[in-house]
């Protein structure tokens, strides 16, 4: 059953336009994929990681970069793209764009005119919307936070290689002069 009573959410998502609120998920996604990239740098847990586990990792980046791209696909909807022009960047033809990507738009379009369905019980309401779509000001003051925070850098990478000995190694020394500032 599909419920259509505001909440306090719609406010905040009525001073976004569909696109704005389009590349906020396009955001929220590519954030996911960065995050998730960024776990396949650090080596300091590559013990505690079972066989296959890193493969299993960089398979969940092909998901993520698929969850992005359809992200992507429905930002250059809203903002006017044709599909010739995202099957151009797709190396595919416009009808077959239009047929890979269809249900997702559609998808998009649906959940402004019906932005939540009951769950099982019929008790509890479920977004149709992406979180980032359906509360902006929370998924801004996220993605600002990201954004500020990559520019903080750890040594993520060196400090869990394990390297062979050098006789011009000293203990005063950095083994990573390149790694370090």
């Amino acid at each position: 059953m599909a419920v259509t009573e505001t909440t306090p959410y719609d406010a905040d998502r009525a001073g976004f336009t569909r696109h704005a609120l389009a590349r906020l998920v396009l955001c929220d996604h590519a954030v996911d994929v960065a995050d998730a990239a960024a776990g396949l740098v650090a080596t300091e847990n590559d013990p505690d990681t079972g066989p296959g586990g890193r493969v299993s990792q960089a398979f969940q980046l092909i998901e993520l970069a698929e969850r992005a791209l359809i992200s992507a696909v429905i930002y250059e909807r809203e903002r006017g793209g044709s599909w010739a022009e995202i099957a151009q960047y797709l190396g595919i033809g416009p009808a077959e764009a239009g047929e890979r990507f269809a249900a997702n738009v559609d998808g998009w379009n649906t959940a402004f005119d019906v932005p939540y369905r009951l769950d099982e019980t019929g008790r509890k309401r479920i977004p149709q919307l992406p979180t980032a779509a359906y509360d902006p000001a929370w998924a801004c003051e996220k993605l600002d936070r990201w954004a500020y925070l990559q520019h903080i850098g750890i040594d993520a990478v060196s400090s869990g290689l394990v390297m062979t000995a050098s006789e011009e190694e000293s203990p005063t020394r950095p083994r990573f002069p390149l790694c370090t500032e």
